[in-house]
C-alpha cells in the first residue's frame, strides 16, 4: 500500500510533529510513504517513516534527485516543478494533507478529481466532502478504514 503525505515545503515545529508521527504510523503499518520529497511536513513524516524502518519516496519537483530530504529512500526527480502535484495522489491508495496552502489544495483536488481517498490534519476544509481532524493517529485510522487497510 502507498499512501501520500501532502503538506507546506515550511511548517511551526506542531505540524513538523503531526507529520513525523504520521509517517510513523504509517511505516508501521506496512505503508509506503509517498510525499513531494522537499522540506516541512514532506521532510518530518520521511523522517517518521525511516525511523521506523519503512520507506519514504519523494516525487521531486527538479531534475536533480539530490535535492530532496536526507530522509528519503527512493528519489524521483521529475523536472516538473508544482506540476509533480498530480503524480503524488495518482500514485497513491490515500492521501492524508497536513496542514499546507495552495501548493497543498491543488493535491487536494487532484486526490478528490481522482476518487482518491483523502483525510486532512489541521488543513483545507473544503465542501466536506472529506474528513479533517487534528489528530495524527485519528487520521492514520480513517484513511485505513476508507481504504480497506
Amino acid at each position: 500500500m502507498q499512501v501520500g503525505v501532502i503538506g507546506a515545503g515550511r511548517c511551526d515545529e506542531a505540524t513538523a510533529e503531526k507529520a513525523e508521527r504520521v509517517g510513523r504510523l504509517l511505516a508501521r503499518r506496512g505503508a509506503v510513504l509517498v510525499c513531494g520529497g522537499m522540506g516541512g511536513v514532506m521532510e518530518a513524516a520521511s523522517r517518521g517513516a525511516r525511523a521506523e524502518g519503512g520507506i519514504a519516496v519523494g516525487i521531486l519537483p527538479g531534475r536533480n534527485p539530490a535535492e530532496g530530504n536526507a530522509h528519503l529512500t527512493v528519489r524521483i526527480a521529475t523536472g516538473f516543478g508544482d506540476g509533480r502535484n498530480i503524480l503524488i495522489p495518482q500514485s497513491c491508495d490515500g492521501v492524508i494533507a497536513i496542514a499546507g496552502a495552495y501548493g497543498t489544495l491543488s493535491e487536494i483536488a487532484f486526490a478528490r478529481k481522482l476518487g482518491i481517498p483523502l483525510v486532512g490534519i489541521s488543513t483545507w476544509e473544503l465542501d466536506g466532502s472529506f474528513p479533517v481532524t487534528d489528530d495524527p493517529d485519528e487520521a492514520v485510522e480513517i484513511l485505513f478504514g476508507r481504504i480497506g487497510g
